[in-house]
């Protein structure tokens, strides 16, 4: 019976573990839930820059590729010269 004391010491140690982390868990929630409205929102923004970006930006047209031939010489496949 001396150690009584002891146990309802240990109980209500117990409580306020459980309550701290009760408390800490909702304060975790609550900064993951900000954390990941806040990267929504980043992530809005960037995608309007970007479509914007590439509205501003030009297509490249199409090159054309032609043989240069000079003096009836010309080329054969594989990129050899031939006189």
């Amino acid at each position: 019976m001396d150690q009584v004391h002891l146990l309802n010491e240990a109980r209500d140690a117990y409580q306020v573990a459980i309550t701290t982390s009760a408390s800490l868990r909702n304060n975790l929630d609550a900064g993951d839930r900000a954390l990941r409205s806040l990267m929504t929102q980043m992530e809005q923004v960037v995608n309007a820059h970007l479509d914007e970006a590439s509205l501003d930006r030009k297509k490249p047209e199409g090159l054309k590729v032609e043989a240069i031939r000079t003096n009836g010489e010309g080329t054969v496949p594989g990129g050899k010269f031939v006189p």
